[in-house]
């Protein structure tokens, strides 16, 4: 799957995985759509990378039929859908005084990481269908779901994103299943902790400190990964034809402990 001269969308592609994904897909010669609700420094990274930016509610329907026919628009053929649009929630099924997790906030964390994944994928799948093939294999396109080793391990007070996250590394499998009659791969990346503005801001004392606590558990190299290259490792999916249905862990040995 050659990227040259094809579209990409990316969702949550103004920040962190997504930027870096979205960066180095056009480097590599896609035009990408960045997708995001952060309108200002989407519109300014798509245009440092010649792309389009979309604004985009992966949890709205009619949202993400606009962002792809934003990537149809552009005249390209889309081959790779990017979801790593997602939010974090940290609460204990039921608190130490006793109270029972926020519902609300549940749904909400389903609503964005999982729905809004689905979401994307089903509606950019089904534009990948209505391309021509690139190969005699009938390939017709790759999308890559963003997980997180949480949704395998997750620690105490991540019930809500845990569920999200495995919600996710469950479609793997058959959405590749299904999609296969229409020549389009789908993986699932789980990366550990990565190196984002999550995390604070490089240089920050207060932030340095607490990324050395969270280093503890990588087995090797003992550092928070880089952006970079979870970005690396989409485009090589995406290259790499014969991988599919897979959920692929990105995370320096790190195995979660409770807590």
């Amino acid at each position: 799957m050659d990227l040259n001269g094809a579209a990409a969308i990316i969702s949550g592609g103004a920040s962190g995985l997504g930027e870096a994904t979205a960066r180095e897909l056009a480097r590599v010669g896609a035009t990408v759509v960045v997708a995001d609700l952060n309108a200002e420094r989407g519109k300014a990274l798509a245009d440092e990378i010649g792309g389009v930016f979309a604004h985009t509610d992966v949890s709205d329907e009619a949202s993400v039929q606009a962002a792809v026919e934003t990537a149809v628009a552009t005249g390209k053929p889309l081959r790779a859908v990017v979801s790593s649009a997602g939010i974090g929630w940290a609460q204990r099924t039921v608190g130490r005084d006793g109270s029972p997790h926020d519902l609300a906030s549940y749904r909400k964390v389903i609503d964005v990481n999982l729905i809004g994944t689905f979401n994307l994928m089903r509606v950019g799948a089904a534009a990948m269908a209505r391309t021509e093939p690139v190969d005699e294999d009938g390939a017709r396109g790759v999308v890559i779901n963003t997980a997180s080793v949480a949704g395998i391990e997750g620690q105490t007070g991540q019930v809500a994103y845990s569920a999200s996250k495995g919600g996710i590394i469950g479609m793997t499998l058959p959405a590749a299943r299904d999609l296969a009659v229409v020549g389009v791969r789908v993986l699932t990346i789980a990366p550990g902790i990565i190196d984002t503005p999550i995390y604070g801001k490089i240089g920050d004392q207060d932030a340095e400190a607490f990324k050395a606590k969270l280093i503890g558990p990588v087995a090797f190299p003992k550092r928070l990964g880089k952006a970079s290259e979870f970005a690396h490792l989409v485009r090589t999916l995406i290259e790499n034809d014969y991988m599919n249905g897979e959920v692929i862990r990105f995370d320096g040995g790190i195995r979660f402990q409770p807590k």
